[in-house]
């Protein structure tokens, strides 16, 4: 069995229930459909007959439950649950309240999905959540961060890819599989922030992927080789990064700052970070920044063949995940898998 069937069979037997909020879009339709059909989750799909309709999807969606706001009897409960978690809050533009009353939360939630989507999850209604197929990162995290919010003692929300090497494997990554954090949400994490991130993607290795985490902090140095002090002191900022991260979580095999070949060829690491743990061994990849982690991941999957899973979203108070919008069907299917073994 390969990897995403071990997903998808896990998530079967948790038995959870799914929403997703993107019923206009033709291959959450289709996704819908497939995961209810084999019993990965239960699927809550939202969007009006019209919108599924427009979706141009002809997918049999018996067993799903499809749910249209503008008709369905819990929007009172959820326009109440949202007006409660956003009450006091000023609109920055106008200066207003976000919401005046109960009622004006409810006519807002009519017209957002993904935020009706998120308040259905808070309610306990759902397990977990997807959404961004055709939606930004930043529409799909916004109701997560205003409305479901962050787990105790966390500080930082951040994602990461889960990658599946291609058929053959790969020399390197034995286990054929490998994450990249953070590649999504996190444009410039401070030195602690990507120190949450590194210690966040080894949970979500260990736990989701199932792997024994080997974490390299990555730059374009190694131990001190590189030096940009006079631009934006990068290298400074991955070293400090690294203390932290090892201060952290000390049982963690993590180590840096590591160039991506040091972390990942034996032959360099042993070169380069000789008497390392991790150097030349790593599968778990911390970039410095959004730039590099995205134009990484990206470059793995469309060169490499590499199946990239996710952004999967670590730090949220409940499993709540954001699509690529270049996702396929098969994507969006192993994303709530994740998602439901998140919950």
């Amino acid at each position: 069995m390969d990897f995403v069937a071990e997903l998808e069979a896990k998530a079967a037997k948790a038995g959870k229930t799914i929403v997703l909020c993107e019923g206009e879009d033709k291959r959450v339709v289709e996704a819908a459909s497939k995961i209810v059909k084999e019993g990965i989750a239960k699927i809550i799909l939202i969007g009006s007959d019209e919108d599924i309709k427009k979706s141009g999807s002809n997918a049999d969606l018996s067993g799903v439950t499809v749910v249209d706001p503008a008709k369905d009897p819990n929007a009172d409960k959820y326009a109440e649950l949202l007006f409660k978690a956003r009450e006091g809050k000023i609109n920055k533009k106008t200066g207003a309240p976000e919401y005046a009353d109960v009622a004006a939360a409810k006519a807002a939630i009519l017209k957002d999905h993904t935020m009706y989507g998120a308040l259905i999850l808070k309610a306990g209604d759902a397990d977990g959540f997807v959404s961004g197929a055709c939606h930004s990162t930043a529409n799909t995290l916004r109701p997560g961060l205003q409305v479901i919010k962050t787990a105790p003692g966390i500080k930082t929300v951040s994602s990461s890819f889960i990658l599946v090497a291609p058929k053959g494997g790969n020399p390197y990554i034995k286990e054929g599989i490998a994450l990249f954090g953070d590649c999504a949400i996190n444009i410039e994490p401070t030195a602690e922030e990507m120190a949450d991130i590194a210690v966040a993607t080894a949970d979500t290795a260990k736990k989701i992927a199932g792997i024994e985490p080997r974490v390299a902090m990555l730059s374009f140095s190694t131990k001190g080789s590189g030096n940009d002090k006079k631009f934006t002191d990068s290298v400074t900022k991955v070293q400090e990064a690294t203390k932290l991260a090892q201060e952290k979580a000390p049982e963690l095999a993590l180590d840096g700052e590591f160039q991506f070949d040091a972390s990942v060829a034996p032959e360099v690491g042993e070169l380069k970070a000789p008497g390392s743990k991790v150097a030349g061994h790593a599968n778990v990849f911390i970039f410095p920044n959004i730039n590099a982690g995205n134009i990484g991941y990206k470059i793995c999957q469309r060169m490499g063949g590499w199946m990239a899973i996710g952004p999967v979203c670590q730090g949220f108070a409940k499993p709540l995940n954001d699509l690529s919008r270049g996702c396929n069907v098969d994507d969006i299917v192993a994303t709530v898998a994740v998602t439901a073994l998140q919950a």
